[in-house]
């Protein structure tokens, strides 16, 4: 048995700030894929991966009846039969692991699933998005719900507000771009629930709270617009100033040995450097005018181009 393939994602734009309303625009990332499988032989991977299957199929019990019901008599059978998650997508990276598995349980065992064929309405997505977000929070204790509507769906999302989100579309990429979003391999595994308390912790100050409303969320916001409009000069003097912003204002998210590095992108010019999800390791976003530039600069690490201008 093999389900279908559902895919990664990338926040280009809106980690932590649209817990408090700010834009978002979130893309999927076809490079890493997941799919739940039953394995005739069983691996250690797929016999751990089944073992959390069995802990998230009791969570998913919990669940009001109201919000989502699931087939579990189905589901527990392929669980007893030893069925796993087959992922490629790396844990604790940013990319979306956990949402590629909420999709993949919902697609297959959630009774009157909302289909990627139908016409979806924003009452649909809202409606999808807090399914996500209940049946996600097993893994972060909190979810927004948007890393699975994301890999569901397979389209790039834009988060205008808490309670309005759309499917967009984005500029198409030019292969021979010289610009250039990428991931930077922190070489480190990041948690989302520490970094996230660190961030609830913040905002009972309240200059951390207006820092974030005047700047952060200001240039999130310019971002998301620039990006979506392809204004790329706007584009790149906007990121320096949330790079900016982030490394004054969320350091305990950048790991230590970053710093400098974070540091050397916003005084060279020749890369930005941004949180990708919630840090603290894992991928590190980066945007540069000149990939190669910056692929020269940023040598001694390991960089995947996700997007070209």
């Amino acid at each position: 048995m093999k389900g279908p393939l559902f895919y990664s994602k990338i926040l280009l734009f809106g980690e932590y700030g649209i817990i408090k309303d700010s834009k978002g625009l979130s893309i999927p990332y076809n490079f890493y894929n997941g799919a739940l499988k039953v394995l005739k032989e069983p691996t250690e991977y797929s016999i751990k991966s089944n073992q959390n299957l069995k802990r998230f199929v009791a969570y998913l019990q919990t669940i009001s009846p109201e919000l989502v019901t699931f087939d579990f008599e189905s589901l527990k059978q392929d669980v007893e039969a030893g069925m796993y998650f087959d992922s490629s997508i790396p844990q604790g990276y940013g990319v979306g692991s956990s949402g590629a598995l909420v999709a993949a349980i919902y697609d297959k065992y959630a009774h009157d699933k909302i289909t990627i064929l139908e016409n979806l309405t924003r009452e649909k997505l809202l409606k999808l998005k807090a399914v996500f977000s209940e049946m996600e929070s097993f893994f972060h204790g909190k979810s927004s719900g948007l890393d699975p509507l994301n890999s569901y769906l397979s389209l790039p999302i834009l988060i205008n507000s808490k309670d309005n989100i759309e499917a967009t579309g984005i500029p198409s990429q030019k292969t021979n771009g010289k610009g250039a979003v990428f991931l930077l391999d922190s070489g480190m595994t990041g948690e989302t629930a520490p970094m996230v308390s660190i961030f609830m912790e913040n905002m009972k100050q309240e200059g951390f709270r207006n820092m974030l409303k005047e700047q952060f969320i200001k240039y999130t916001d310019a971002c998301v617009e620039d990006f979506l409009k392809g204004d790329i000069k706007s584009l790149f003097n906007n990121t320096k100033h949330l790079s900016k912003v982030v490394l004054n204002h969320f350091k305990p998210m950048i790991p230590k040995q970053f710093h400098e590095l974070w540091k050397k992108g916003i005084e060279t010019n020749e890369y930005y450097l941004k949180l990708c999800g919630s840090g603290g390791g894992g991928y590190i976003l980066g945007f540069a005018e000149d990939i190669e530039i910056a692929k020269q600069s940023l040598s001694a690490y390991k960089l995947e181009v996700v997007y070209n201008f």
